[in-house]
């Protein structure tokens, strides 16, 4: 190894495209992916490359170009981002705020401790030390960055980002680059120094504390958001049981109703004997004996809602069948079983309503028991592409803020019973299955 020759008042910007790159690939890492592995690595390679010429292409660059170079770095470490991951472009923005920022960290702290050595413990300005200050100081902080991130990779792919939130990361970021860059484009102010040991301890202070508060913040956004999805889903589940406790009084209305028209049939019949009105009462008697013998599922919970539901389906002219057992889950509370089948059948009936074909409008329900599980399926047809997201569909409809409660109110439910809900599509069917320990 040689010696190298530099400013060591300026971190070499070699330097900082290895601390971005490292940063990009962090934040990739932890969000829901878009490309496939060889492409994200295709990406990344040329992010790289890219990055790479840039910066030494504007190595001693006029200050006056300082800000637009800046910009350029933040628009490619954003890209690839942008285009390895799915996300919406506010989350790519508030992601990339981050990367930046973690990468200003890793490169100054990298500098500051090589250049400590060489001052301090009379170190000779070489490669290989330089080297070894890189690999341990990268090392810790992304080796500990990833350890708090993974937490969050799931809460990542539902987490949403609006307009307000995406000005606040904004402006801790441009705050905090800011402070710690300040020596660099203006003398003489009480936050600069002319000590090149001094303007690498605030630059590295303060890129600290960016990287702490936009952590801290993402930790209150992702607690915010867990704790407003729990009350929704809370609120979910309690509307699912007051609709089936309304649907009950409406049923056993009915029910009475026909009891009542049954002893009304026997005495026309009785008083009456011309063969169209016997005819008449026949089916009048026989749509009875239909009504009563649907439904009957020995679960008086899961009775109420299919009953409920075959009326909206006879409606809106869908086809629902259904073969349960309903005394294999009479181990659940009324509750969640209203909000199960609930949610389930509401989320069928949306998509099949939208099919064009009468005869593909089709639903079936089964509930049955298979040595120790309880397995419940729900299938339709559908038209179109369904895409999924953390194993949830996302929804078509323009407000995508709340999507898919209700699957994750299945799932939910499922997990509270020591069980799983799976989806799945094949063909033109659509399949919901939940599988429950007894």
């Amino acid at each position: 190894m040689g010696r190298i020759a530099v400013d060591l008042s300026n971190t070499p910007g070699i330097y900082y495209v290895i601390a971005y790159f490292l940063s990009s690939c962090l934040y990739i890492a932890v969000n829901p992916k878009r490309l496939t592995g060889v492409r994200r690595a295709g990406v990344q390679l040329a992010f790289l490359l890219v990055l790479g010429a840039f910066m030494v292409a504007t190595d001693g660059i006029d200050r006056r170009f300082f800000i637009p170079c800046v910009l350029t770095e933040v628009l490619l470490l954003g890209l690839s981002l942008y285009l390895c991951c799915r996300l919406d472009w506010k989350k790519a923005v508030y992601f990339t705020i981050r990367a930046f920022m973690l990468g200003e960290f890793a490169a100054s702290l990298e500098w500051q401790l090589f250049y400590f050595g060489l001052t301090n413990w009379n170190l000779r300005l070489h490669m290989g030390w330089n080297l070894l200050f890189l690999l341990v100081s990268h090392g810790a902080v992304f080796a500990v960055m990833y350890f708090l991130e993974r937490n969050y990779r799931e809460e990542n792919e539902a987490l949403r980002i609006t307009g307000r939130e995406l000005l606040v990361s904004l402006f801790l970021g441009i705050s905090v680059y800011a402070v710690s860059n300040v020596s660099y484009a203006m003398q003489g102010t009480p936050f600069s120094s002319q000590f090149p040991a001094e303007i690498f301890i605030i630059r590295t202070l303060a890129d600290l504390g960016g990287v702490g508060m936009l952590y801290a913040y993402h930790m209150q956004l992702q607690e915010l958001q867990a704790r407003v999805e729990k009350n929704f889903l809370q609120s979910m589940l309690e509307l699912q049981y007051e609709n089936y406790k309304n649907s009950a009084e409406s049923v056993a209305l009915v029910n009475q109703k026909y009891h009542d028209l049954k002893h009304q049939i026997a005495y026309l019949r009785n008083v009456v004997d011309t063969e169209e009105k016997n005819a008449y009462l026949d089916q009048m008697e026989q749509e009875i004996r239909s009504y009563e013998a649907q439904n009957k599922t020995g679960n008086k919970v899961l009775d109420t809602i299919l009953t409920t539901k075959s009326l909206q389906c006879q409606r809106q002219g869908i086809s629902l069948t259904c073969v349960a057992d309903g005394k294999e889950i009479g181990f659940m509370n009324p509750m969640d079983i209203s909000a199960l089948f609930g949610n389930a059948l509401d989320n069928a009936i949306e998509s099949v309503k939208k099919i064009s074909d009468p005869e593909k409008r089709l639903i079936h329900l089964s509930v049955s028991k298979q040595k120790n599980f309880v397995r419940i399926r729900v299938e339709n047809c559908f038209e179109g592409e369904i895409r999924f997201e953390n194993g949830i569909p996302v929804t078509s409809k323009k407000d995508k803020a709340f999507h898919g409660f209700g699957t994750r109110s299945i799932r939910r439910i499922a997990e509270k019973y020591g069980g799983s809900m799976t989806i799945d599509t094949r063909g033109d069917w659509f399949e919901l299955r939940v599988l429950l320990p007894v």
